[in-house]
């Protein structure tokens, strides 16, 4: 009962299984399966954790479930056929509310090893700067002679060890910059707190009346802080290239002279015969010759209802088998199918995206070099003003690079992004990519995806049928797990109406469903199938009276409202989809949408993104399915809702956790703000060292008046930070 004018499909394949479909060991063996996460916010105790394990395991599409109570997590074990979205319901009719986690988001944020060791580096530093500091009390309150030299011994003692172990990641970002000749953030930082510690160990051993293992200490504790800021807001995503080579089966049945066999896909050939069982997905590009069934090709189109593919059809790698075991040709096998095509143009997309150099970055390319020379000139005049004095001269270099240091600058982007991100979580959207913020911020143009994305990629029945007619189709439609048969079943239940009798109930691979009822054939499905005689897709028949069934798939909440307020604020809305033109044009004159295209592969997506790009617009790519991965990594920056397929939420820079489209506005709002912010904390740093930098210039600030300032600027810096919330 699939509907002609909708090309693609998102069925469950366990749902629609028949007689002759594989069992759910048979389908694990071949298929594998995968561990999906999924936040559960309204568990609150053991019962509903019973609950939850006890619903999900009865079903036959569930492996293994379990439940955390404390993270209010649930890990489910699937077939690699089964959706998130189904497992989403399924919990959702347990009575509790569930969200797809992506997994690579989730290590990020459980255990991310960066940033733990990050957070320890800078408590050794945090401490050891206190102690120094501690010591230095005494220095500046008048100890002299030989106890003002045990105070700088014991702070040379603390001091080297701690630089070493915690200024390691400044040193050797430094390091890997130098090794192939170029200059970053890292390197006048790395060179500064050298060059602090060295001048303090050369006074320290001439007796001489100032050490600065105090500034050394700062400035790796409040560069650290900001390393540590810019490490905890950002996720660390797995390609989405992968996700996609992930949907390759690993294996085929391949027919034999003494039948189907199990084969490593390797092993397939061009012109092979393979069986594709229901509940499986397609291991190569091919041609039916044998069969009837229906097809879930949602990952290339992205549309929810099936395809009906019978012998002469094409179909594709990664495509689901739904109702009817089919034999098919191989046509094209590994690297040569337009998955693999897909996930190839999804890896180059991703790393021209990497390319984007962040305002620190530019930033620091102008800096960096800046800095060496001011301090280098610095050497070089005192030497030639106090007639070669080396050690006056170097106290003085030294004391420009502290004062010159980019703590500030280091801090400017990860102290707002930080603030920013929380903001953001707690409108339901989670950053993923470190230059995200900066790009939404920059956005002129938005591309929409449809189905899935602002519509809810479930249909629902429109039609107001009478009661005993909903009564039969219900009834039929329960024999099956077509999107459209689940949309007739919720509808007959939020009415309250009973399901009939049936005898002899059967499913037809593609066409519908058939039964008698009081002595009376009934029927629901194709309307050519049933020979209805009108261009209705979806017919119900009763002892031949036939009634046109009609389905729409609601809007997304704040779909509507995110149009408007995109439209109000002049940036050109463009709505890409694979679905029919006359489902396309419908929706977009409904929200106002005047650019819209419909039949649009994956491929012409992320084509159309690229020219856009090309023509120097910044656009934001709004999707939901594998067909829009291209597109989402193409875009200038990307956003995937949680309820999208895990390639796609890998690949996009944030995820909408919320339900709520409109938050999209808000988080547009606040990437503006947090701009704002730090180009000010640009500001901030620049009028700083227009000050500071001619002081320590001309002598007037020793090396620990320069670590104060420093610190003062980072402190200022961190507070304006603070103002994007």
């Amino acid at each position: 009962m699939s509907v002609s004018e909708y090309p693609g499909v998102a069925a469950c394949a366990a749902c629609v299984a028949t007689p002759g479909a594989v069992s759910r060991a048979a389908k694990a063996a071949i298929e594998g399966g995968r561990e999906l996460h999924l936040s559960l916010p309204t568990i609150h105790c053991a019962a509903c954790i019973q609950t939850v394990e006890r619903g999900l395991l009865a079903r036959d599409d569930i492996e293994d479930a379990r439940v955390n109570l404390t993270r209010k997590r649930a890990t489910v074990r699937v077939p690699a056929t089964t959706s998130d979205a189904q497992v989403v319901a399924a919990i959702a009719a347990l009575g509790y509310e569930a969200t797809p986690l992506d997994s690579a988001t989730l290590s990020a944020g459980e255990s991310d090893k960066a940033a733990r060791d990050l957070a320890m580096r800078l408590g050794v530093a945090g401490f050891s700067m206190m102690n120094v500091m501690l010591l230095s009390v005494a220095v500046w309150s008048g100890a002299a002679d030989a106890t003002r030299d045990l105070f700088h011994w014991l702070s040379a003692l603390i001091a080297f060890p701690t630089v070493i172990f915690s200024a390691r990641p400044f040193f050797g970002s430094a390091w890997r910059a130098l090794r192939v000749a170029r200059l970053n953030m890292d390197v006048p930082i790395s060179l500064a707190i050298l060059l602090a510690l060295g001048m303090s160990l050369f006074e320290t051993i001439h007796h001489g009346g100032h050490a600065y293992f105090d500034a050394a200490l700062s400035l790796t504790f409040f560069l650290l802080a900001g390393r540590y800021l810019d490490q905890k807001m950002r996720s660390v995503a797995r390609s989405a290239a992968t996700e996609l080579a992930a949907l390759e089966v690993p294996t085929a049945l391949r027919i034999g002279e003494s039948g189907p066999e199990t084969v490593l896909l390797k092993q397939i050939s061009v012109g092979d015969i393979l069986l594709v069982q229901p509940g499986a997905r397609v291991p190569v590009d091919g041609e039916v010759i044998s069969g009837t069934s229906e097809i879930d090709r949602a990952f290339l189109t992205g549309e929810s209802d099936p395809v009906l593919v019978q012998n002469g059809a094409a179909v594709r790698a990664g495509e689901v088998n739904l109702t009817g075991a089919l034999q098919i040709r191989a046509d094209a096998v590994g690297e040569n199918t337009l998955l693999h095509a897909l996930a190839d143009l999804v890896s180059v997309a991703e790393q021209a995206k990497s390319k984007y150099n962040s305002l620190a970055d530019k930033a620091a390319q102008i800096y960096a070099p800046v800095v060496h020379l001011l301090s280098l000139a610095a050497f070089a005049y005192w030497v030639w003003a106090t007639g070669g004095d080396i050690r006056h001269a170097l106290n003085i270099a030294v004391a420009v690079l502290i004062i010159t240091c980019p703590c500030a600058l280091g801090l400017a982007v990860p102290a707002v992004s930080t603030v920013a991100s929380g903001k953001l979580f707690k409108s339901g959207l989670l950053v993923k990519h470190a230059t995200s913020l900066e790009r939404l911020a920059e956005v002129d143009e938005v591309v929409l995806d449809k189905t899935g994305t602002l519509t809810r990629g479930t249909p629902r029945l429109v039609t107001d049928l009478a009661e005993d007619d909903l009564a039969v189709a219900a009834s039929l439609a329960s024999v099956s797990g077509h999107p459209r048969s689940r949309a007739i079943v919720a509808a007959a239940t939020a009415r309250g109406v009973q399901w009939l009798p049936l005898e002899g109930a059967s499913e037809h691979p593609g066409m519908g469903v058939s039964a008698q009822m009081n002595c009376q054939s009934v029927r629901l499905g194709r309307s050519e199938w049933i020979g209805a005689g009108d261009d209705s897709a979806t017919v119900l028949d009763i002892g031949g009276r036939h009634i046109a069934l009609s389905f729409e798939d609601a809007l997304r909440d704040g779909a509507r409202e995110l149009i408007d307020a995109l439209n109000a604020q002049g940036k050109k809305v463009t709505l890409l989809s694979g679905d029919t033109p006359a489902a396309v044009g419908h929706l977009a004159a409904d929200l106002g949408i005047t650019d819209w295209r419909a039949g649009v592969l994956p491929h012409e997506k992320a084509e159309f993104l690229a020219q856009r790009s090309a023509a120097g617009a910044r656009v934001l790519m709004v999707g939901d399915g594998l067909n829009d991965v291209g597109a989402l990594a193409t875009a200038h920056v990307s956003i995937a809702p949680a309820s999208a397929l895990e390639a796609t939420r890998v690949a996009a820079d944030m995820v909408l956790v919320s339900t709520d489209l409109s938050r999209i506005i808000d988080a547009m709002r606040i990437a503006k703000s947090a701009r704002a912010r730090i180009l000010e904390n640009f500001a901030v740093a620049a009028v700083y060292n227009i000050v500071a930098i001619p002081l320590a210039f001309f002598g007037l600030a020793t090396p620990l008046s320069a670590a104060i300032a420093m610190s003062t600027s980072s402190i200022v810096v961190s507070v304006n930070a603070l103002r994007t919330k």
